[in-house]
């Protein structure tokens, strides 16, 4: 299967060095605003015996159509930013390539042009696309039907740089009908990732706890999610989606 990738920051490198490192994914290329490694191979720049071609290009250097040309893929992962969707989407989306997207906020028109997006091709998006946070998400909203009655609080914590509440954070809140005054954010040091969710009920406490030990986790969840959309119609999924078939009784 081969696999696009868009962005090379601290996260999309880890991503890049997990699709390496997979025999069932070739890393065609990857595409990212600066030019600094314009032409560089991924595999070298990671130090990773590959055969795969991984060439680093540069938007300003190439359009997508001269991209998709030279080097056609099955599917886009973007680790970009809310503004990458409009270089690659519209393109993509006509040559029927699946987009997953693990972009942490879009706005509401960003959102919309997914949607759009997937009348045309598979298209999934998740703003936090490890497995784990994923599954924690499911158990709570378990947890919640049970008990929803229940005190509930979500605390969330990242690096010190990182800016605004977490994606994943507000999905969580969302899916337990909370406000975001009920995420308590921490910012300290290089934490790549943690979220817990706290159920106080009278004589207990219950705390699902997912904590990102590494950014690869998220290219572990970028696999196990193309994996599951290679059967799936063209239309817009979620995790939810990908997983609610595990959690069915046989």
């Amino acid at each position: 299967m081969k696999i696009g990738l868009i962005g090379f920051g601290k996260t999309g490198k880890a991503v890049a060095n997990v699709i390496l490192q997979n025999k069932e994914f070739s890393l065609e290329w990857v595409l990212r605003r600066s030019t600094l490694l314009e032409n560089r191979s991924v595999p070298e720049f990671l130090g990773i015996q590959s055969d795969e071609p991984g060439l680093i290009y540069s938007i300003s250097k190439i359009t997508m159509n001269n991209l998709l040309d030279k080097h056609p893929v099955d599917i886009i992962i973007d680790f970009s930013s809310e503004t990458g969707i409009y270089f690659y989407g519209e393109i993509s989306a006509e040559r029927k390539i699946r987009i997953i997207s693990a972009v942490s906020h879009y706005s509401e028109t960003e959102r919309e042009l997914l949607k759009k997006l997937s009348k045309n091709t598979v298209v999934f998006w998740s703003p936090n696309i490890t497995l784990g946070v994923n599954y924690l998400l499911f158990a709570a909203k378990f947890l919640k039907k049970i008990a929803p009655w229940v005190d509930i609080e979500i605390i969330e914590e990242h690096f010190k740089g990182k800016e605004g509440i977490s994606g994943t954070a507000i999905k969580i809140a969302e899916a337990l009908d909370l406000e975001k005054s009920d995420i308590n954010s921490v910012r300290a040091g290089g934490i790549v990732g943690k979220h817990e969710v706290i159920f106080g009920f009278p004589y207990q406490t219950v705390r699902l706890i997912h904590e990102s030990i590494s950014r690869e986790a998220f290219g572990n969840g970028v696999l196990f999610v193309a994996e599951n959309l290679m059967s799936k119609n063209v239309g817009f999924y979620n995790f939810e989606d990908i997983l609610l078939p595990y959690f069915k009784a046989e």
